[in-house]
């Protein structure tokens, strides 16, 4: 029987909920599982750490910590931005974009001034999951040289 470890290719089927609010955040449900190559930092780090050693069927509910999820919120990461550097797009709030180094929200528009947060959404926050394995199978040799699953699940190329 196969586990998930380390180069093993896991397909899950996963829901996120914030413990507090019971609110979903992310699902697999009615999709396609997700396939991810293990040991090659696809995931955040305490989700693939809850499921190493889980066999094809296993059912598993963890909590993470935001340090072992997105991390905790960096105050730094939140900076204001002159209006004029957004060209043609007319940032509104709640709206994510993408910069040179990375996706960032747009917190607030002020006259000229943007308020904008590079940090995750989900920075800061307490993540539980629910998860199923639904399948777990040695990764091709192509797959660790691309460093990520491929196939149903994964990355067709």
């Amino acid at each position: 029987m196969s586990i998930i470890e380390e180069n093993s290719v896991a397909s899950v089927h996963y829901t996120g909920t914030l413990p507090e609010s019971g609110e979903v955040f992310d699902t697999s449900e009615g999709r396609d599982p997700l396939a991810f190559l293990v040991g090659h930092q696809q995931m955040i780090p305490g989700f693939e750490q809850e499921l190493i050693g889980a066999a094809k069927g296993e059912r598993r509910t963890f909590t993470l910590e935001p340090e072992r999820a997105y991390g905790e919120r960096i105050p730094e990461a939140v900076q204001q931005i002159p209006a004029g550097m957004f060209g043609d797009i007319a940032p509104e709030p709640g709206m994510t974009l993408m910069s040179d180094v990375g996706p960032f929200n747009v917190v607030s528009v002020e006259d000229d001034v943007v308020t904008v947060d590079f940090n995750h959404k989900l920075a800061g926050q307490t993540l539980q999951f629910s998860v199923e394995v639904v399948d777990v199978r040695p990764a091709t040799d192509e797959e660790l040289e691309h460093g990520h699953a491929h196939g149903p699940g994964g990355v067709n190329h």
